[in-house]
């Protein structure tokens, strides 16, 4: 778990500063990478004192988690969102899952709390370990309690909720995300959507070729 002991003794301080200085430390992590990112820049982009930050955080590393864990819970309130509107009962399967795949892709994708969480996870990962999350604190296994209802109910044929869940990223989410290429790596306006709503289209279809009630094994 990366804290250091300085981070013991950060205080709660104002809610409105804190954020002044996690979306100072977005901004610069996204633009400048951690290792070029000093406090002292994160402090001054925040117009507080170097001090603050560190009674805040403790440290630069520990406002970096900070910045991941805020984007991360963006993300998986994003998620839950989209599962509790699209994914209702008695609405058509195809239609529903569909619809939960658009949703996730416009509050997501050109979500800018998306994009630092992606690009910081990718590229800052191999400097140092971050924090694991917690368990069932994963899009995949939102989406896997959903599925695991939907066969309960007959609706899906999916034994193992979690790896039917990691297919349905995989040939959804992953896939658009694939073909854009760079260009994901900026926050998506609607003709990037538009371009990746075939993948998501021929995704839940492919999807429900595997996991629907009807399907059949070779």
């Amino acid at each position: 778990m990366m804290r250091t002991q300085s981070a013991s003794k950060t205080r709660a301080g104002s809610p409105h500063k804190r954020e002044r200085i996690l979306e100072a430390a977005r901004t610069l992590f996204l633009t400048e990478g951690y290792e070029r990112t000093s406090v002292d820049a994160i402090s001054a982009r925040a117009e507080v004192s170097k001090r603050t930050v560190y009674d805040y955080f403790g440290d630069k590393e520990a406002v970096f988690v900070a910045v991941v864990e805020a984007a991360k819970r963006t993300l998986m309130a994003s998620v839950q969102a989209a599962l509790d509107d699209e994914l209702t009962e008695g609405r058509d399967l195809g239609a529903a899952l569909l619809g939960f795949t658009r949703r996730v892709a416009t509050d997501t994708f050109s979500s800018s709390s998306y994009v630092v969480l992606r690009k910081l996870l990718v590229t800052e990962a191999a400097r140092f370990p971050l924090p694991g999350q917690p368990a069932g604190d994963t899009p995949e296994t939102k989406i896997a309690e959903r599925f695991a209802t939907l066969t309960q109910v007959g609706l899906l044929e999916a034994p193992n909720a979690l790896r039917a869940a990691e297919h349905f990223t995989a040939l959804t989410f992953v896939l658009a995300l694939d073909h854009l290429g760079q260009n994901s790596w900026r926050e998506l306006g609607s003709d990037d959507l538009a371009e990746i709503d075939p993948i998501l289209v021929d995704g839940v279809a492919a999807f429900l070729r595997a996991y629907g009630p009807l399907r059949r094994l070779p």
